[in-house]
């Protein structure tokens, strides 16, 4: 008998992958949590019945969210993740030499504690003596600091259940009081195509209040349509600007200096959206 794993998009799209086996169910104080062995992709994180990440591509995306922004500012000592629980994004930022501290705020437990068990090539770094996990409300925890951070990186999940907050105007400029006077923040911000809207609302508010918005992209196949964006706010620095070609030596799989220049190129359709 053959196993299959849907993921509905939208009224007319759906996502099938082929599971090898189901290694984890439950329901969380907060959200439906899974992770399946899927003969596509690997094991998968899926929450409230959406594909999180997966073993096989998960490098693209965590390295397009944390090494893009920390290669823009020239001297990122104190970085804040807002969730990011697979541990995948913090893997990446404590490769950077300068980095000196980085917070991790995660509002659900379980999703740490179930991606430390299935997800070792991810959660590897929790125990990092440059990491601090924080368990609770990430938009709280920014409204509590100001002044505090170089880089911020919100790795959430879609604008769905806990993570509608982190999409909306009021946390931006509860961002930008959060970081120091020269900080930057990056955020995925979804499919490009399937969510053009939202992308380009958060381009005009993230513009609006930092001075500053750039939106990258990068090709992640386990997400609907392959491509997926980021929007980067920065008070001082631009990305188009950072001097790339001297960032530190450190292994990475998808992100050199050239994808660094390249992912900001869009495509026409897209150049015409997000101007």
């Amino acid at each position: 008998m053959e196993l299959w794993y849907t993921e509905k998009q939208n009224d007319n799209l759906a996502l099938s992958y082929r599971v090898r086996e189901t290694l984890h169910v439950e329901q969380t104080p907060f959200q439906h949590l899974a992770v399946l062995d899927t003969i596509p992709f690997g094991r998968m994180l899926v929450l409230d019945g959406i594909v999180q990440t997966a073993v096989v591509d998960e490098f693209i995306y965590h390295e397009m969210i944390a090494h893009v922004p920390l290669n823009t500012h020239p001297a990122p000592r104190r970085v804040l993740i807002i969730g990011g629980g697979d541990g995948g994004t913090l893997r990446e930022v404590v490769k950077h030499p300068g980095v000196e501290k980085v917070t991790q705020v995660e509002i659900d437990a379980r999703v740490i504690e179930v991606s430390r068990q299935f997800l070792p090539e991810l959660s590897c770094s929790f125990d990092d003596p440059k990491a601090e996990v924080v368990i609770g409300d990430g938009i709280k925890y920014v409204a509590e600091h100001r002044d505090t951070f170089d880089v911020v990186i919100i790795d959430s999940t879609d604008p769905v259940g806990p993570a509608v907050g982190l999409f909306s105007r009021e946390f931006y400029t509860s961002l930008y009081a959060c970081l120091r006077e020269d900080g930057l923040f990056v955020a995925q911000t979804e499919s490009p195509y399937f969510h053009s809207d939202l992308v380009a609302r958060i381009q005009n508010d993230v513009g609006e209040i930092f001075g500053l918005a750039r939106v990258y992209w990068a090709c992640i196949p386990t997400y609907p349509g392959g491509m997926w964006s980021f929007t980067l706010g920065s008070k001082k620095y631009d990305p188009l600007d950072a001097p790339v070609e001297r960032m530190p030596a450190y292994p990475t799989r998808y992100y050199t200096p050239a994808v660094h220049r390249a992912c900001f190129a869009m495509p026409r359709f897209l150049e015409e959206r997000f101007k």
